[in-house]
């Protein structure tokens, strides 16, 4: 056990982060963000149609970021810390604007057009997940963080089809935000903006090798005479 703890410790960060930071801060959002926030809305949400049928990619969100971060832990240490310095900097960034700049939306509607198994699953997440704290959306950033690190990892680069379900799962869930009106088009483009600075930083500049690097010992310098 002790030597399974130690080969897989890096995995203990991303527990740590969601136990001790992202939960305890989100969950005194969605208590204390009530009232007295400010609205979201385009012009374009009121277009959109509501569909029940995608509250299923909503909630394989779930199986999708987890599933795929556990399986970096236990298989590619580098594709791990990339992942995770993604999802937490991502994260972290949308817990300081929901602090400071309390939000929701009102675009939940007040009658079904169905009744069916999907429309009491909606149901279920609406009484579940509050209207509040959704900019930018987390649904759609982690999304795009998980399709990110499968596209860049040398594990998949061969693997075509596991890249092209991860692209159909990150699309269909982050049109699920929207469908089930539980985002405004603003948080979506939001978390498209902000995935695209920290693909750059993450993906481009490659800041998980330059910390590894900036952490090398120094050799000691040789004297000639």
């Amino acid at each position: 056990m002790i030597a399974f703890l130690k080969r897989y410790s890096h995995g203990l960060w991303a527990l740590a982060y969601l136990f001790l930071i992202y939960l305890p801060w989100f969950s005194f959002l969605e208590i204390n963000v009530t009232g007295n926030y400010h609205l979201i809305h385009m012009a374009i949400d009121d277009l959109l149609p509501f569909n029940e049928i995608f509250v299923v990619p909503y909630l394989l969100w779930f199986p999708y970021v987890f599933g795929v971060i556990l399986w970096f832990v236990f298989n590619n240490k580098s594709d791990f810390w990339k992942l995770f310095i993604f999802l937490a900097s991502g994260m972290t960034i949308f817990l300081i604007v929901s602090t400071l700049y309390p939000n929701g939306c009102n675009l939940r509607p007040s009658v079904f057009p169905r009744d069916n198994v999907f429309t009491h699953l909606v149901l279920w997440l609406y009484s579940s997940d509050t209207n509040t704290n959704i900019f930018p959306s987390i649904h759609v950033y982690n999304s795009l963080g998980v399709h990110f690190g499968i596209s860049n990892s040398k594990m998949f680069s061969k693997n075509k089809r596991v890249r092209i379900i991860s692209l159909i799962m990150c699309t269909l869930i982050i049109v699920s935000t929207m469908c089930l009106k539980q985002h405004s088009i603003f948080d979506v483009l939001t978390a498209f903006l902000l995935a695209t600075v920290m693909y750059f930083l993450v993906y481009v500049l490659d800041l998980e090798s330059l910390s590894i690097k900036s952490h090398k010992p120094v050799g000691k310098l040789v004297s000639r005479n």
